[in-house]
């Protein structure tokens, strides 16, 4: 029985980052793998795999409508960066029947861990007294109303209700805090299920101590959390940076924290690295994580777990899924993954990729691994 082929370019990320080696041996096992290597997929190997492709497995996909009618075997797409790209013809995956799947409910469980220490650290002024600490300068039994506060009982917020604030929601329960979500694509059934009271997003605003912001980025959300918004915050509101930072005015926020109004927690940033002359940096009631709320030991070995479950799903049959499907109400809403090459840089790569190479007979073609 020929098994399906699987294109696996999975860099920038790395095998053994998102395969354990179980899921990895039983990912081979299953699938025709071609490449399935750290080092970016040579352009000769994609080209010549694509037209029996079952599945491409990758950090940045591009998929167009041509590329589509040359793969006539392709069943589905999986991104492993984080957020559905805006290089993929959506539509045309959806006329073909081809699935596009997201990893983000792989990082649920260790970016919604980081979540939680961060709130704590944050909520109870750890870094704080620790610098204070280092200084000679600490507070010794000492409370600090203004800004330090406990988890229990609180008013939290969430803006964005999806997977990873469904299980920090989840690791939130034993403190019972007043959970309010903001989410125009919540479920109902999800909303009761975490006891989450759906509101709006001002409201959620003006009424949370600690506000997650954990939406993915879309092209309606993009500054969604404005200076007017910010300006409506409760003095000394913890926020907690967890998703894209292109939902937030990060400018205006930074102006908020100097002014000693609001703190912030933040795992990631507008543009990263971050500029090294970012007002943020030197500011205090920051604590600051360089992009790493899933960088732990198999932090990311969740994902390769999901594709593996899914893809033998759908080769068998089952159509449940692990993975995120898009969906295709969504379908102007994709704002992409904030590539550094950025669309037209991918769309000249694919061109060059899928153009005839006539200058190059000799052309060798990588053995699938």
């Amino acid at each position: 029985m020929t098994r399906p082929v699987a294109i696996l370019d999975p860099h920038w990320r790395t095998m053994e980052e998102l395969f354990s080696p179980e899921t990895s041996a039983a990912l081979f096992r299953n699938m025709e793998v071609v490449w399935g290597r750290d080092e970016p997929i040579p352009a000769h190997v994609l080209r010549d795999a694509w037209p029996n492709a079952s599945v491409m497995v990758a950090a940045r996909p591009r998929v167009t409508e041509e590329m589509l009618e040359n793969a006539p075997k392709l069943r589905a797409v999986v991104e492993v960066s984080g957020a559905f790209p805006d290089t993929i013809d959506y539509r045309a995956c959806a006329r073909r029947g081809v699935e596009v799947l997201s990893c983000a409910p792989g990082f649920r469980e260790t970016v919604a861990e980081m979540g939680l220490a961060m709130a704590l650290a944050g909520a109870r002024g750890l870094v704080a007294e620790h610098e204070a600490f280092r200084e000679g300068a600490e507070n010794w039994l000492a409370d600090n109303p203004d800004t330090d506060f406990s988890l229990f009982g609180e008013d939290v917020g969430f803006v964005g209700f999806g997977r990873i604030a469904q299980e920090l929601a989840r690791l939130l329960a034993p403190f019972r805090p007043v959970i309010r979500a903001f989410d125009p694509w919540l479920p109902e059934v999800a909303s009761k299920r975490f006891r989450v009271d759906s509101c709006g997003l001002d409201d959620l605003l003006a009424s949370s101590r600690c506000i997650f912001v954990t939406a993915e980025p879309t092209t309606e959300n993009r500054g969604l959390i404005s200076a007017e918004r910010l300006a409506r915050m409760r003095d000394h509101t913890l926020v907690v940076l967890l998703g894209r930072a292109h939902l937030v005015d990060f400018d205006a926020l930074t102006r908020e924290v100097e002014r000693g109004r609001l703190r912030v927690v933040a795992d990631v940033f507008p543009t990263e690295p971050l500029d090294r002359g970012h007002a943020i940096r030197k500011l205090p009631n920051v604590i600051l994580s360089p992009h790493r709320a899933a960088a732990v030991r198999g932090g990311r070995h969740l994902i390769g777990d999901m594709i593996e479950s899914d893809l033998s799903a759908m080769f068998s049959g089952c159509p449940a899924r692990r993975l995120k499907p898009f969906d295709p109400e969504r379908i102007e809403s994709v704002a992409g993954i904030g590539d550094a090459a950025g669309p037209l840089a991918l769309q000249e790569e694919d061109d060059r990729l899928f153009r005839a190479d006539k200058d190059r007979p000799d052309r060798n073609r990588m053995p699938s691994t």
